[in-house]
């Protein structure tokens, strides 16, 4: 792709990013235009303030804002850890949720919740350390379970996927056994959702979030040579070893940041990047921050549809998500399937 052709698709896919942003803030019961969240948004931005003891600018500012921006930096963030899945294991079917390493971080983060380990020390730090914590365990089993003799067997992949996504999802319920009190919390981490999310999230997380897609983009270069096979990479001075394992605990410390505020979304990463592969090419210089555009974009309409379809009951964001990469999972295993017992 040229420069000029990576400048239309990432100016159009921004301008679509700020359009969706003020068009989820303004759905709910409280029909509210989008000329008035800009309005607040501007208000807030320039006076601090934004007239606060005006109804639509505290439902706006206060309820459906933050909501909308942690909403945008889950479905980025999960996008790039996607990408960079993929990009490392060559796999099209490398995605955190499908790799078990959501289900990782979902139980740090539980452990968490139930235990206060850690809360009085790192505040709000606790939870998406854990979940790093919980995603790195994962990620690095599947990445054992599926090495034979010492070599990677993209293949196998998957398998070790559900190996140890059931693995963690029988911890999870017996964490759930244990603390029937806190079944709801937990709970939340099973299904995804965003409700009641509020400024100090958006916070918690975004240091996450911005900070990994940078070291993510950093490494453009390496996750390009990746696609070249691990032979030809270590000819042209790639330390392959050392590079993988470290943008996987990268990508592992993004999905537990991601996991340990919205719970377990699954299938953005994998729907995400391969869309944008196929639309724009496979250069990761660029497709790393179009999958981040696009995975913002996605998961925003995701979460709308969610609080609208059964309005006033509001959905679990993984339910969403699930109807769109469950089948799409399938058309892609179906494609390559050919490939791997060809």
């Amino acid at each position: 792709m040229s420069k000029g052709q990576a400048f239309v698709w990432g100016g159009g896919l921004f301008l679509c990013l700020l359009f969706s942003l003020a068009a989820a803030v303004s759905v709910g019961s409280a029909e509210i235009g989008i000329g008035t969240v800009w309005r607040v948004i501007v208000d807030h931005v320039l006076t601090g303030n934004g007239a606060s003891m005006d109804p639509d600018a505290v439902i706006i500012w206060e309820l459906r804002l933050p909501r909308v921006i942690l909403v945008a930096l889950i479905g980025g963030t999960l996008a790039v850890a996607g990408t960079v899945f993929q990009g490392i294991l060559r796999n099209p079917l490398a995605d955190p949720y499908v790799l078990g390493v959501s289900s990782g971080a979902a139980v740090g983060s539980a452990l968490i919740v139930i235990t206060g380990w850690g809360l009085s020390l790192l505040g709000s730090w606790s939870l998406p350390l854990a979940a790093f914590a919980g995603a790195t365990v994962s990620v690095l089993l599947v990445l054992r379970l599926a090495q034979i003799r010492k070599h990677l067997q993209v293949t196998s992949l998957i398998l070790a996927g559900v190996v140890v996504q059931a693995f963690f999802g029988a911890v999870l319920t017996l964490i759930i056994s244990l603390s029937p009190e806190e079944l709801n919390r937990i709970q939340f981490w099973l299904m995804g959702s965003l409700a009641l999310r509020e400024w100090q999230h958006v916070e918690a997380v975004l240091p996450f979030c911005v900070g990994g897609f940078a070291l993510c983009w950093l490494f453009s270069r390496e996750l390009n040579l990746f696609a070249l096979g691990d032979r030809s990479a270590t000819h042209l001075g790639l330390s392959v070893s050392q590079v993988r394992l470290g943008l996987i605990l990268l990508a592992s410390l993004m999905t537990g940041a991601a996991v340990s505020v919205a719970g377990m979304i699954g299938f953005v990463g994998l729907v995400i990047p391969h869309i944008m592969r196929m639309l724009t090419g496979g250069d990761h210089r660029t497709l790393i921050p179009l999958s981040l555009l696009a995975g913002a974009i996605f998961l925003i309409w995701a979460d709308a549809l969610a609080r609208v379809v059964l309005e006033p009951r509001e959905l679990p964001l993984g339910v969403i998500t699930a109807f769109v990469g469950a089948p799409f999972f399938a058309v892609i295993l179906r494609k390559h399937q050919h490939k791997w017992h060809g």
